[in-house]
């Protein structure tokens, strides 16, 4: 019967990577990349072939075998396991690349700067001062191939095979047969005389002088070029000729030359160096010291090695976040090192944290990632967002505190096109209405206010007839002027999304009154507007075909490609709270500046062209808005239509005279209430929005009796807009008798247009519908009250002792 012998490398855990090895160094051994069979985690493999005769040779490999085993360090070549048989043997470390070849790649790439090298260096020291002042291990072998590099920029010492004990124990330094290695021994090494009086580590820092050399100059031809310095920093110069002297007796110990290269001024004393120092003893530091710490990271992130960041910083960030309670000071450093990373990296290393950093109730925490949420949101799925994102963000719409509320509007402009149905059409609408209309803070109200005219592309076709018109025309009756003047920008931003008879009945009118505002700016933009729009109804007025392709948005479902992309959306917003309003709107998003030509008719330029979606009108281009051909009037409508060409400003020095002017919209709220319920003029706009209930809805405080006999849908009388002016026949001047209105107080119920009101039936019957409706609630008062008197006059007087059970 047979038995067959398992083969232990093809069980051995690890493999060889089928590539051919990297450049080995001298010695007995041969490296190859490989990998771990179970998880495919890249590894090194020392790989040492058994050969016969070379019983000396094998002897010098089981003792690195063994030495490197037991031997654990940062500095040093960790080990990870190992495989001994009659025929070879392996090691298997973490991956590493020799430091000859790193330092040639890195060249090549630009060179290494010189913080990177002072790191390097300390690292390589500190593992001699172990070696020497706490194991009493004489290295015997240090030089460049004995140093490997991490994929952190790591350097670590290896090469253990020739090491032997300080004291004497095992005999004396094993013999090494190669003149690679040999020409890094000291002079009195060479000379054989015992009588020269030296340091146990006099040898090995002799050997680190060399390696010095090595890795500012290049390989080391012979020991006599060690006598000049070459590109060596000026800094390190002193220090390097203490390690080659020809007196081995003054040569340093590895810890006191340490000190010396970390003293002010010294090789070793950057910021680079202290980072690393302070990140491998960050488990004890203090918690004040590690919030300064990272405060003050992110300046020095942009100065660090990429693959620093990556491999040492991030690992020692999301510690930190996770066990070190380190809070909202890691979000800054955080973004910073994941803009290094892969996509699919940053799904597995920052993505988690940041969906846990929603969840806080640190304001600093929830304040900080809506900041830099332009920085994660591309790497965002959609049921992340709106399952486990939102849910937590629209608490920050409900904060006392103006700019987390303020911060949390403008996350909306990254967040809308990942909302699902729900989130964005009702939710996120409710939060809208309430702020739109009870904020205190005018620069919230005009975030807001911008926010809905840039997410109004993504809202379903319902919700754009129900809240976008209704919205508007809201806020130019805002007593802060930039939300005034944002009011128009919106309708002017999203007037492919309105029908031709909405313009006419609804927006019109509305910029109308703003034409004589207090404020230039809002009059200004109101103008523009104005023309726009008469354009638009203009051109189809001459040609009724173009009206399916002027209204072909107008029913279009929800689509990504009719606004701007998330990146140029966050320029934007406003910084109210922070520095009152700057740029409101810059451009429409998709709003191209190009004349396109189309023959039999000129085309105005500067429209938005978007994603095609069916609906009942012909498919065509509702960008293109059919103009006058007279030439007496083309200059003026295509001016009129370039309001995408404008800049929609900054309205800060608006803002700041506004607030100086002005008194707290809260302490005004009602009134401006009233008045606009009053005034037949603020009523059609937002009676539209009827069905949103509750304290956050739209309709809320803009609600009026309903008429007797409605109107068709979207028609509005010319009466509800009480110009106020003469006979519809006359002829005169409208202007002639208008008083401007003062301050930002509500326009009253006669707006001074004239002697005579164009009010007709309809709203006088809605007059008496209303009374109608109060003298109604006040008969069923008066009859509960009755009821009530009755009720108590029937029981008669109580006895004493008796329940009261009513």
């Amino acid at each position: 019967m047979w038995f067959f012998a398992r083969d232990p490398v093809r069980d051995f855990p690890f493999e060889l990577s089928p590539e051919p090895p990297e450049g080995s160094p001298p010695g007995p051994w041969i490296l190859h990349r490989g990998r771990k069979k179970a998880t495919g985690s890249l590894v090194s493999i020392f790989v040492y072939d058994v050969k016969p005769g070379a019983e000396e040779q094998t002897q010098v490999a089981k003792a690195a075998f063994k030495r490197l085993k037991t031997l654990r360090h940062p500095n040093i070549l960790a080990y990870i396991d190992g495989l001994e048989t009659e025929k070879c043997l392996h090691v298997v470390t973490e991956a590493v690349t020799p430091l000859g070849m790193y330092l040639k790649a890195r060249v090549d790439a630009g060179g290494l700067k010189e913080q990177e090298l002072s790191w390097g260096l300390h690292q390589i020291v500190k593992a001699l001062s172990f070696l020497v002042n706490d194991c009493n291990l004489i290295h015997n072998n240090v030089c460049m191939a004995a140093v490997f590099v991490d994929r952190a920029g790591e350097w670590k010492l290896g090469g253990l095979d020739y090491m032997y004990s300080a004291q004497g124990n095992g005999g004396g330094p094993p013999r090494k047969g190669i003149p690679e290695l040999e020409q890094y021994d000291p002079p009195e090494l060479t000379d054989n005389s015992s009588r020269v009086v030296r340091e146990k580590w006099s040898a090995d820092m002799w050997r680190l002088g060399c390696l010095i050399w090595e890795v500012f100059n290049g390989p080391l031809p012979r020991a006599a070029a060690l006598r000049n310095p070459g590109k060596i920093p000026k800094s390190l110069v002193p220090h390097y000729c203490e390690l080659v002297g020809a007196n081995p007796k003054v040569r340093p110990n590895p810890a006191r030359f340490l000190q010396n290269c970390q003293a002010p001024g010294g090789f070793m004393n950057n910021r680079f160096v202290e980072t690393n120092l302070f990140l491998e003893e960050i488990q004890i530091k203090e918690p004040a010291e590690k919030q300064k710490f990272f405060q003050e990271l992110s300046k020095s992130l942009d100065s660090f090695p990429e693959d620093f960041c990556r491999h040492k910083v991030l690992p020692q960030l999301l510690t930190a976040f996770e066990f070190g309670n380190a809070g909202a000071v890691v979000l800054t450093p955080l973004f910073k090192v994941g803009k290094f990373l892969s996509a699919e990296e940053y799904q597995q290393k920052i993505i988690p944290v940041v969906v846990k950093m929603f969840s806080s109730t640190d304001r600093a925490m929830r304040i900080r990632l809506l900041q830099q949420m332009e920085q994660f949101i591309q790497y965002l799925d959609e049921p992340t967002v709106n399952t486990q994102i939102f849910p937590h963000v629209v608490h920050g719409f409900l904060d006392t505190n103006p700019a987390i509320r303020e911060q949390t509007v403008k996350s909306m402009l990254l967040l809308a096109p990942k909302l699902n149905e729900a989130n964005l059409n009702v939710e996120l609408m409710k939060h809208f209405a309430r702020l739109q209309a009870k904020d205190e803070q005018g620069p919230i109200r005009c975030n807001t206010t911008v926010c809905l005219g840039k997410i109004g592309s993504y809202l379903s076709a319902s919700t754009r007839h129900r809240v976008l018109t209704s919205a508007f025309s809201r806020a130019t009756k805002d007593p802060f002027a930039p939300s005034r003047v944002a009011g128009v920008l919106g309708f002017a931003a999203t007037h492919n999304l309105y029908s031709m008879n909405d313009c006419a009945h609804k927006i019109l009118p509305v910029l109308c009154g703003l034409t004589v505002d207090p404020e230039k700016s809002v009059r200004d933009q109101a103008f523009k507007a104005l023309r726009s729009f008469l354009s638009k109804l203009e051109s189809v007025s001459e040609d009724p075909t173009q009206l399916a392709e002027v209204e072909k948005d107008v029913h279009a479902a929800s689509s990504p490609g009719m606004g701007g992309a998330a990146a140029s959306w966050a320029g934007w917003a406003v910084t109210g709270v922070s520095s009152l309003t700057s740029k409101l709107i810059r451009a429409h998003p998709m709003a191209t500046q190009a004349e396109t030509n189309v023959p039999q008719r000129p085309v105005p330029e500067g429209h938005p062209a978007p994603t095609p979606t069916p609906s009942c009108a012909t498919p065509t281009t509702s960008s293109r808005w059919e103009m006058q051909e007279d030439k007496d009037t083309t200059e003026d409508s295509s001016t009129a239509d370039r309001w995408d060409d404008e800049d929609w400003g900054s309205l800060e020095q608006e803002a700041e005279s506004v607030l100086a002017q002005q008194d707290d919209w809260s302490t005004r709220g009602q009134a401006g209430v009233a008045g606009q319920v009053s005034h037949p003029e603020h009523k059609s706009p937002e009676s539209d929005w009827s069905n949103w209930e509750a304290e956050g809805s739209w309709e809320q405080g803009w609600q009026e009796p309903s008429s007797a006999e409605s109107p068709p849908e979207g028609t509005r009388l010319a009466s509800e807009y009480n110009w106020g002016g003469p006979e519809s026949n006359d002829k005169g001047d409208p202007f002639a008798a208008l008083s401007v209105r003062s301050g930002t107080q509500p326009r009253p119920e006669s707006d001074s247009w004239g002697e005579d009101n164009w009010e007709g039936l309809e709203t006088e019957s809605r007059q008496a519908k209303a009374e109608l409706a109060r003298k109604k609630r006040e008969e069923r008062r008066r009859e509960m009250e009755a009821k009530r008197a009755e009720k108590k006059a029937a029981k008669g007087p109580m006895k004493l002792g008796a329940r009261k059970l009513d």
